[in-house]
């Protein structure tokens, strides 16, 4: 458990929030453990950034989750793992009821 630190508990806790569909508290815990995340870190935070984006949807904040999402497909390009990619699948699958947003627009013409 090496890899465990207080930043990936705070990840962790993130998530834990954004499955549970309580926004405020996971977009607050995921912007502060994101903001320590070097982009060095591409593969996590392509993945955890999926997270935000679910819970900036829950929490109605299309236009932040659109910026997020184009973030994170940003950083999976060239990552050898299926799995952020999947994330980003189900982030653009329920970014399609806002197509009519220009921030969903710009990530729906990039995404495959």
């Amino acid at each position: 458990m090496f890899w465990i630190d207080d930043n990936e508990i705070e990840i962790m806790a993130g998530r834990c929030w954004a499955e549970l569909r309580r926004p405020l508290r996971a977009v607050t815990t995921l912007d502060a453990a994101l903001a320590r995340f070097d982009d060095t870190q591409a593969r996590d935070k392509a993945l955890y950034m999926t997270s935000l984006a679910h819970a900036l949807i829950d929490g109605k904040e299309i236009e932040r989750a659109a910026l997020v999402t184009q973030e994170s497909i940003r950083l999976a390009q060239g990552v050898g793992s299926v799995r952020p990619l999947e994330r980003i699948n189900g982030v653009v699958d329920r970014l399609q009821e806002f197509k009519a947003s220009a921030g969903v627009a710009q990530v729906l013409s990039t995404w495959p």
